[in-house]
């Protein structure tokens, strides 16, 4: 018996970003290039639609409502009502927001890429809820998935073209320091490009152009593989009632016509998802 279910046949062209918004019990994520927020409540099937003025790497829940969002010039604010504030803007030709992650201490990690992928020519930041925005890592290429171990002590950090998962230590002020190898991606598994850590410190890393996800536990030891029926799977996050389905993004653009491509799936009963804190700004 297959261990996934479409959710939704929504055939994105760069699906990416799933969160569980835990006070609206509803899944967020957005569609990179069709420059649009989507949110899905599985128990209802009901689904809202956000277009956003340029193209949005990732949207997170505001713990005053709302969202924070990652776009293209930098990141920003929607409030309840719709209305559009930026936080911290930065313009830069040929660069786009990508991924983000919310830390435990509420403050947002948001990183960018380059469209063409030129080597070194994305950021990592990391923006306070009062819009202090302070640099993290420069010099990465496609700064990609990020999340925290249960306890708040480790830091998981994607740069794609590395092929790698980083580590680092996060200090009591939440900054992070030691980075180094946690994990490495073998030629031809395909790319890792989002994660998610579980309750039990494990790494869900979503493989791009390897049409499967990865289970790592907190050592590194490849615990699990899940293969999918979409070749681009962008990332994934845990989410419904208790935290136990493991939904995938995906992606069409790239990709011959036909099968899921750019749908999200759904892995009922995968294991049990962390929490995940709103943005505090």
């Amino acid at each position: 018996m297959r261990p996934w279910e479409v959710a939704l046949a929504a055939g994105a062209r760069l699906g990416e970003g799933p969160t569980w918004d835990a006070s609206a019990r509803r899944l967020i994520w957005v569609d990179i290039l069709a420059s649009r927020v989507h949110t899905f409540d599985p128990a209802t099937g009901r689904r809202t639609v956000l277009a956003t003025e340029q193209h949005v790497g990732a949207a997170k829940p505001r713990a005053g409502g709302g969202l924070v969002v990652n776009l293209r010039d930098g990141v920003a604010c929607y409030d309840a009502d719709g209305a559009l504030s930026w936080l911290h803007r930065e313009v830069v030709p040929g660069r786009r927001g990508n991924d983000a992650g919310v830390a435990p201490d509420g403050s947002l990690w948001a990183g960018t890429m380059r469209y063409d992928e030129a080597p070194g020519g994305g950021t990592l930041i990391r923006v306070a809820p009062d819009g202090r925005a302070t640099p993290q890592l420069t010099g990465v290429t496609v700064s990609n998935g990020i999340g925290w171990s249960p306890d708040g002590g480790r830091m998981y950090y994607i740069d794609s073209p590395t092929r790698r998962v980083d580590v680092f230590d996060v200090g009591p002020d939440g900054e992070v320091a030691g980075r180094r190898p946690f994990v490495t991606v073998e030629e031809g598994a395909g790319f890792p490009d989002g994660l998610t850590v579980d309750a039990a410190g494990c790494v869900w890393v979503a493989l791009w152009d390897g049409a499967a996800l990865r289970r790592y536990a907190p050592d590194g030891r490849l615990d699990r593989v899940v293969d999918l029926p979409v070749r681009r799977p962008t990332a994934c996050a845990f989410g419904g009632r208790g935290l136990t389905d493991l939904y995938v993004t995906s992606a069409s653009e790239g990709v011959a016509p036909g099968g899921a491509a750019g749908a999200l799936l759904v892995l009922p009963a995968a294991g049990e998802g962390l929490p995940q804190p709103a943005f505090a700004g």
